[in-house]
């Protein structure tokens, strides 16, 4: 279950800052912004083998 969310949470977020990073165009905002995104999708793939609390 806790993966199901995970990738709902992941889902709406990459939708958040990508709504941002299409109306800025900042490169270096679209490096921080892939930069968070790989580290959280990382952080779930880890998280997948854990027991649900």
């Amino acid at each position: 279950m806790k993966l199901v969310f995970g990738l709902i949470g992941a889902l709406l977020m990459i939708l958040f800052v990508g709504s941002i990073v299409i109306k800025i165009k900042e490169v270096a905002l679209v490096a921080v912004v892939l930069i968070g995104v790989v580290m959280m999708l990382v952080d779930l793939w880890q998280a997948r083998n854990e027991a649900d609390t």
